[in-house]
């Protein structure tokens, strides 16, 4: 699949070949999942300036961030009681999803409503 499919409709497990840093500078939602597979997910995130995701725990997962605009502040550890590293970092690619199939969430509030 290439980049003329129409917005940002998540593709499931079919081949897809995008231009990620541009789909995410115009991403205007909260949460987007663009592909979700079998055991990797890729969203999406539109964050305000001072805004924050909240905490999230990913205890059988691997994350990597990329920021493509801005600067975040990722804080880690292995327990939500022991969140001893913190990076600044620029996106996120994370496994398996943890994020319904075709997920758009246009607020933050929206997605604390939905349980993540």
């Amino acid at each position: 699949m290439n980049e003329s499919r129409r917005g940002n409709i998540d593709m499931g497990c079919k081949p897809v070949a995008v231009d990620i840093e541009r789909l995410t500078k115009n991403n205007q939602n909260y949460r987007t999942a663009l592909w979700t597979g079998e055991y990797l997910q890729v969203t999406l995130m539109c964050i305000p300036v001072g805004g924050d995701i909240g905490a999230e725990v990913h205890c059988d997962t691997d994350q990597f961030l990329c920021v493509e605009s801005g600067c975040a502040l990722a804080v880690t550890g292995q327990c939500r009681n022991q969140m001893n590293c913190s990076r600044k970092v620029t996106n996120s690619v994370y496994a398996p999803p943890h994020h319904p199939f075709g997920t758009v969430q246009r607020t933050k509030k929206d997605a604390q409503c939905a349980g993540r």
